[in-house]
């Protein structure tokens, strides 16, 4: 039950992910056939609910990239159920505490490493051998976007099975009091940053980040994050929209 993200890591590259928050199963198949490692549908921020999740699912299934998703909340009920319908991995948000990291992660593997339910109705059909190989096969990766977090990062690193955490740069930005934004340049955002992505490498786990613009990505990977996503669909799809319309302007589009 390997994927092109289990692949790519292996061969030690960055992973490039990709966003999905539109509720389509036609741009999430659009965003399929591009040169993308993996796909998040984002359920938190998206304006994507379970049964519009589970036919993206379906429609991107066979490109070849990684499902993923990130749930609203580490509410055991919605990871169960994003991962029976064929997610191959969770980004969870706000985990603020060991206590929260090991509640995520237990609710992603079967026992007797944690909790989670048995009855993978989807993706029981659709990867061979799913329960022998699940538990070692689930991504876990736990947002670390809040003060909160960065301080208890090293109890969070030591939870078991965990596989890395995500860095939110928005909300970290808004609890530290500062506007949210992707793409860091304030010394003080990019010194938390390198410092979490520091102590994730030195626990030996994997470390992504939310970014907008294709070189800030190359540079975060050469510094040694293990994933990142570009943008998400809605800002891709807003900001070809701005350019053709504000190119059709420019040249004196509608005069006569």
């Amino acid at each position: 039950m390997n994927s092109r993200l289990h692949d790519v890591w292996a061969a030690d590259r960055g992973a490039l992910n990709g966003w999905l928050s539109i509720p389509s199963t036609v741009t999430a198949e659009i965003t399929a056939l591009h040169d993308y490692d993996s796909l998040t549908i984002d359920l938190q921020h998206g304006l994507v609910d379970y049964q519009a999740a589970l036919e993206m699912m379906q429609a991107v299934h066979g490109h070849g990239k990684t499902v993923l998703a990130r749930v609203p909340w580490n509410e055991p009920g919605v990871i169960m159920k994003m991962l029976d319908g064929g997610a191959l991995g969770i980004i969870c948000p706000m985990i603020n505490t060991a206590e929260e990291a090991e509640r995520f992660v237990g609710a992603c593997q079967y026992a007797p490493r944690g909790y989670r339910s048995s009855g993978p109705t989807r993706a029981g059909l659709v990867y061979p051998d799913y329960f022998r190989n699940a538990n070692d096969t689930i991504v876990t990766l736990a947002m670390i976007e809040t003060v909160q977090a960065v301080e208890n990062l090293d109890a969070i690193l030591k939870t078991p099975h965990l596989t890395g955490v995500y860095v939110g740069p928005g909300d970290l930005a808004v609890s530290m009091g500062k506007p949210p934004a992707l793409d860091h340049t304030d010394p003080e955002m990019v010194g938390v940053i390198d410092g979490v992505l520091k102590k994730v490498k030195d626990a030996g786990l994997k470390c992504g980040m939310h970014c907008l613009n294709p070189p800030y990505m190359v540079d975060a990977v050469k510094q040694g994050f293990d994933f990142v996503t570009l943008a998400s669909d809605v800002r891709i799809f807003g900001a070809g929209q701005a350019a053709g319309v504000a190119d059709f302007r420019k040249a004196g589009g509608g005069d006569r």
